[in-house]
């Protein structure tokens, strides 16, 4: 992805998401993979797909296990 791809996924994700505080960073090497982040929290990342002239973006976003709340068991017959 370029910095012209970057600025408008991220433009993007924040109108939709209604979030300014997204910010997707540069890669820090060619090739890189470009992190999408909430303030200072890691949140996935974005791949571009240029496949037969049709480009697409796709947000990958990882949950770690341990970053999750607990929740109470749903009852039976709910």
């Amino acid at each position: 992805m370029n910095e012209t791809d970057i600025a408008r996924v991220q433009a993007y994700l924040r109108a939709t998401l209604g979030n300014d505080r997204i910010h997707i960073d540069v890669p820090k090497r060619k090739g890189g993979s470009v992190e999408v982040r909430v303030g200072p929290e890691f949140l996935g990342t974005v791949h571009r797909d240029d496949e037969d002239g049709e480009v697409s973006f796709s947000l990958h976003i990882t949950i770690l296990e341990e970053d999750l709340p607990s929740v109470a068991k749903p009852r039976a017959g709910r």
